[in-house]
């Protein structure tokens, strides 16, 4: 018994292995050990009674015995835990030995829309983590990722909420109605796959960064591991939707962009990656300037394809300012030979009405700079056919080399003809680049503009707040942002996939952009729901790039929902605010849920009087620990299955989008 206090005290000293109430938080411990974790191995390395028990000298090199620690920890009498010994007590365990030590294979859900998570219905909701991360065999996964009944159908347009009739689809049968899904991502992503796989155009998404500080409750940073885990059995699935000329773009900060990128090398291939984009999302002050070190400001988007070589890419363009370069007047002619120049600065003198640069400069003292400068921008800006500058020519020829030799010492302009028939000006040994060329159409207004880069500091955060009616702490990404990647990625009609949807923006991007849209949520953010998003962009919303794309309003959407089985228990479990709900939940269970095969329910029975000893928050975790997590959601398997109790309008609108006949 010493060495569990020894343990336990040891353990105690790192703050983040202790919960508020001065509980070990024992989940923690098993993931640290489970990855070796440095901290954790210093802990006990630094007890000489723990080092001697749990570590293993070789050749003068301490080893750790990881086996051996997990072991220990999980053993009837671990750290004299009420709730390990309850467990125990009524059967959780398969042949003697409990979940976690078994070869199984391990299906891991532990962020804001993991079922197996508690069922967290609201971003604000703070708690003490109860943690589900539970061991499946193969065919239990198998059986766990099959298509979902689905449930609660709604259309959505400029009339309001009606009754679902039927979907809209193609001449090749696809489905061409906006939808919105309510559910685990995981199963939902699965139970597109019949529909959708190869015809996704564009995948957008926000996933949860695993910093610890989002608006969720994470379970205390999850290691790396955990969370690439969670990611990668999503990726999977993404990567079989997007047809072969698609894009993913993963939107993520610094903490995990190194792992991203390995695991995005890994699911689409290394060859298929284009580029990390560095967004600029804030400026250098406020409460930024108080952190240590260089000030935090970017964040990053991944950008990959299917197949880079089927990929279609599209040049994108941003505003700039005014480039100096461009100084030179030119006052044009028929005969190309008689072309004169300018200085730029000069001629906006003249034009303004000045004798000369000193009268201007008389006149408007300590402002002169500052007013040259705008008086140039504008004038540029409407004269662009005229505003020159002189540049290098890009891989000129031999015969482009000799001209522009010749036009060095000639004050005429050499008009020299391009293979493909274009026209080029040479003066003074370059090439006259003309401003109107840096001329396009953003957001129906013409701008001056460059080339889009990696780097992405042209789309303003601030203002973002109220974008489309609703609000989301932490995580909102501008309207802007998502037009942006949307143009350079898709045409009118293709789909756009979020899977990590939020309030809504990408969704809502697309309807304005009139690009199809699935997206899927598990929470209910209530009045800042997506769905709620959505209704305001039908009825012409004004907010975001409502304006640059002209909205009007119009359109609609689908809502369906993964119709719940099992997931509705756990989100019974989770609201319950006493034992004696839970109890009655449990009577519940034990009729009408599907229990998890190696629970004894007379055993669970004889020993209730130790369930009504534990504290809440373990009760709430025994119980969800019973339920059979492959039944959470209704398998389309089950539509005509009488346990489950499927009604008309669920067969009609299950077999409406899987297309079955019968």
């Amino acid at each position: 018994m010493k060495l569990y206090q020894t343990l336990e005290s040891q353990l105690k000293k790192e703050p983040n292995y202790v919960s508020d109430n001065g509980e070990l938080k024992k989940w923690v411990v098993l993931n640290k050990a489970q990855n070796f974790d440095e901290e954790l191995i210093g802990l006990l390395l630094d007890n000489s009674d723990l080092k001697q028990k749990f570590f293993i000298e070789i050749k003068s090199t301490l080893i750790f015995n990881q086996n051996l620690f997990i072991q220990f920890l999980e053993q009837k009498n671990y750290l004299n835990d009420s709730y390990t010994q309850f467990k125990n007590k009524i059967g959780l365990s398969i042949d003697g030995k409990y979940l976690k030590q078994r070869n199984e294979v391990a299906l891991v859900w532990p962020f804001k829309d993991c079922i197996l998570e508690g069922g967290q219905s609201r971003e604000e909701d703070k708690r003490e983590e109860i943690f589900f991360n539970e061991t499946l065999a193969q065919d239990e996964i198998t059986e766990l990722l099959d298509p979902k009944v689905l449930t609660n159908a709604k259309l959505f347009d400029k009339d309001g909420e009606k009754d679902f009739i039927q979907f809209n689809r193609n001449e090749k049968g696809t489905i061409t109605d906006n939808l919105i899904i309510k559910g685990n991502n995981l199963l939902a992503l699965h139970s597109l796959k019949k529909e959708f796989a190869g015809k996704v155009k564009l995948i957008y998404i926000d996933p949860p960064y695993n910093t610890g500080n989002d608006g969720f409750k994470y379970n205390d940073n999850f290691n790396h591991s955990t969370w690439l885990t969670f990611m990668r059995n999503r990726l999977q699935e993404a990567f079989s939707l997007l047809s072969e000329k698609g894009a993913i773009y993963v939107h993520i900060d610094h903490h995990q962009l190194g792992y991203l990128n390995i695991l995005l090398d890994e699911v689409f291939g290394k060859n298929n990656k284009v580029q990390i984009i560095a967004l600029k999302t804030a400026s250098p002050a406020g409460f930024k300037t108080v952190n240590p070190g260089p000030i935090d400001v970017t964040e990053y988007i991944l950008f990959y394809t299917k197949n880079k070589s089927k990929f279609e890419f599209k040049k994108g363009y941003v505003p700039v300012s005014y480039n100096s370069n461009y100084n030179l007047y030119l006052d044009r002619d028929e005969n190309v030979s008689k072309w004169k120049f300018t200085p730029l600065k000069e001629k906006v003198i003249n034009d303004a009405g000045f004798a000369n640069l000193a009268e201007a400069k008389k006149k408007y003292g300590d402002l002169w700079n500052s007013i040259i400068k705008v008086m140039i921008e504008d004038f540029a800006y409407k004269n662009s056919s005229n505003v020159v500058s002189i540049r290098d020519p890009h891989k000129p020829t031999e015969k482009l080399k000799e001209l522009m030799a010749k036009s060095k010492n000639e004050e005429r302009v050499i008009e020299y003809e391009r293979e493909d028939g274009s026209k080029m000006h040479l003066y003074k040994g370059g090439a006259l680049a003309f401003y109107s060329n840096k001329m396009q159409e953003l957001d129906g207004k013409m701008e001056v503009t460059e080339l889009l880069t990696d780097f992405w500091n042209h789309i303003s955060w601030a203002g973002i707040a109220n974008e489309g009616g609703v609000k989301l702490k932490n995580g909102k990404k501008p309207e802007k942002l998502i037009k942006q990647i949307i143009e350079l990625t898709t045409n009118e009609n293709d789909i756009v996939l979020d899977y990590h949807l939020g309030s809504g923006t990408t969704c809502a991007v697309a309807h304005k952009m009139n690009r199809q849209y699935i997206g899927i949520e598990q929470l209910n953010y209530g009045e800042n729901d997506s769905v709620v998003r959505l209704k305001n962009v039908i009825n012409s919303d004004k907010t975001g790039i409502s304006k640059s794309v002209n909205w009007q309003g119009g359109g609609s959407f689908i809502y369906l929902e993964l119709k719940k089985y099992n997931q509705t228990f756990i989100e019974k479990i989770e609201e319950a605010e006493n034992s004696e709900s839970l109890l009655q939940i449990w009577e519940e269970m034990k009729s009408k849920s599907f229990l998890n095969y190696n629970v004894d329910i007379q055993k669970q029975e004889q020993h209730i009087e130790d369930f009504k000893l534990l504290n809440l928050n373990e009760q709430k975790q025994h119980l969800c620990e019973l339920l059979n997590k492959n039944q959470l959601y209704v398998n389309l398997s089950s539509l005509n299955d009488e346990n489950f109790e499927c009604t008309k309008e669920e067969k009609k609108v299950t077999k409406d989008f899987y297309q079955i006949k019968n």
